[in-house]
């Protein structure tokens, strides 16, 4: 037995939600089916080592448009963590120290130099393909650049450590159109791309914007309901979850990410493109990790390279006798979040005065409803796959973070994609 509706969403994460969001306000039937048994996909509160700590996605910035227009929409508050009074960074394998400020100036030399035909390769960062040459450096990957600098040894351990920070990847494995798009969504300055992507947060976690989008529809949201199965043809889709339900539906909205896209059984097939890129992988595939230490600190930050288990830690909360860092590493492969002993090691390379208390985190590479953290294209993905991944095939839509224009890869991206989305569908059938 088959139920109705008008719109099936698959997944309900930020780009899932708002999508659901946009077409029930336009009278439109929608429900939406999401595996995990909590909203929110990659954005995750959750409370441990005694804080709400954001266990995926965290940060957004007033030139984030659609994120911030949430923000203004609920009357969201925003906050950040604690400003650094200590910075570490290593030399080859002499750790230096120093102030915020200071490491900010050991890198923009680097940085500028990188960075400084951005505008040119991406004059317009909500149509990154605008520019006909683009397929000109997006065989690049950010080391390839990097290395090209030929940068003094400290300089350049600096630099590759705060990309490593922003791509949670190999920096091999990382597009430099991704470094080149991030950079051109703040019309050039390395500075802001960096404060845009790291600094404030929502002061009651991303499930306060969830719980938001939530309360604004009356769409019918449904956890721990797997999708098996879509069948579809010009008239619409049949879709089967692993409980053996039938949803036919006029149109279907797909926000599963890259990595997973092409994997899902699908009836007629996804276009080669999509196949192609899920086959690829993205370049992300990093680690991020809470850890709460003996306190009381002084706040901090630190990066090492791409070579150690955790390439960058700063401070995030501060307590009477306790702080909790956040940490990332490049390869999930090579540490585990919850390896306390393994996570004190790797703290070892700046300092030997923190006592690890407690460790948490979430390895996303292994979850079977993500495969990746968040999206930083490999070399020549974006100029040969990111159209057909936008791209709608009959009554298939595809929404998501991954397919964003301005902010692919944030919490902005997956708002932007949801309106995009909801638009489309809203013109197709009303």
């Amino acid at each position: 037995m088959s139920e109705e509706t008008d719109v099936v969403v698959v997944g309900g994460g930020v780009a899932g939600l708002i999508t659901a969001r946009e077409l029930d306000r336009k009278g439109l039937r929608v429900t939406v089916l999401e595996a995990r048994d909590r909203l929110g996909g990659r954005v995750w509160t959750d409370h441990r080592l005694g804080r709400d700590l954001e266990i995926g996605g965290t940060w957004l910035h007033w030139v984030q448009p659609h994120a911030w227009a949430e923000v203004n929409r609920y009357g969201l508050e925003v906050t950040r963590g604690p400003r650094p009074e200590e910075a570490y960074w290593l030399a080859g394998d002499d750790v230096r120290t120093g102030t915020l400020d200071g490491f900010m100036e050991l890198i923009d030399p680097g940085m500028r130099r990188l960075l400084e035909g951005t505008m040119q390769h991406i004059p317009r960062p909500d149509k990154p393909l605008s520019n006909p040459e683009l397929a000109s450096v997006d065989g690049f990957s950010v080391q390839d650049k990097l290395d090209e600098l030929d940068l003094p040894v400290e300089e350049y351990r600096a630099n590759e450590a705060a990309w490593v920070g922003h791509f949670n990847a190999p920096l091999g494995d990382g597009a430099f159109t991704s470094a080149l798009r991030w950079t051109a969504a703040t019309a050039g300055s390395w500075h802001l791309m960096h404060e845009a992507s790291a600094v404030f947060r929502l002061a009651s976690g991303t499930r306060s914007l969830i719980e938001a989008i939530v309360a604004d529809t009356d769409a019918d949201i449904r956890t721990s309901t797997e999708v098996s199965r879509i069948e579809h043809d010009a008239d619409g889709a049949v879709v089967t979850t692993t409980g053996g339900e039938r949803i036919r539906a006029r149109r279907v909205v797909l926000t599963l990410p890259q990595n997973l896209l092409g994997d899902l059984d699908i009836s007629p097939g996804l276009c080669a493109e999509k196949k192609a890129v899920t086959a690829e992988g993205t370049a992300s595939k990093g680690v991020k990790v809470w850890i709460r230490v003996r306190g009381p600190i002084k706040p901090f930050f630190a990066y090492s390279s791409a070579a150690h288990p955790l390439s960058v830690v700063r401070t995030e909360f501060l307590g009477d006798d306790d702080a909790v860092l956040v940490s990332f590493g490049a390869d999930a492969s090579r540490i585990s979040p919850n390896d306390r002993d393994a996570v004190a090691e790797a703290l070892r390379v700046w300092r030997d005065d923190l006592e690890v208390l407690e460790v948490t985190g979430h390895d996303w590479m292994a979850d079977p409803h993500s495969r990746e953290t968040w999206l930083m294209q490999k070399p020549n993905q974006l100029t040969r796959y990111f159209a057909a991944q936008q791209r709608a095939e009959g009554v298939l839509h595809f929404a998501g973070s991954d397919y964003a224009n301005l902010w692919a890869g944030f919490i902005d991206g997956a708002i932007e994609s949801g309106h995009r989305v909801a638009r489309d569908i809203t013109t197709a059938l009303t």
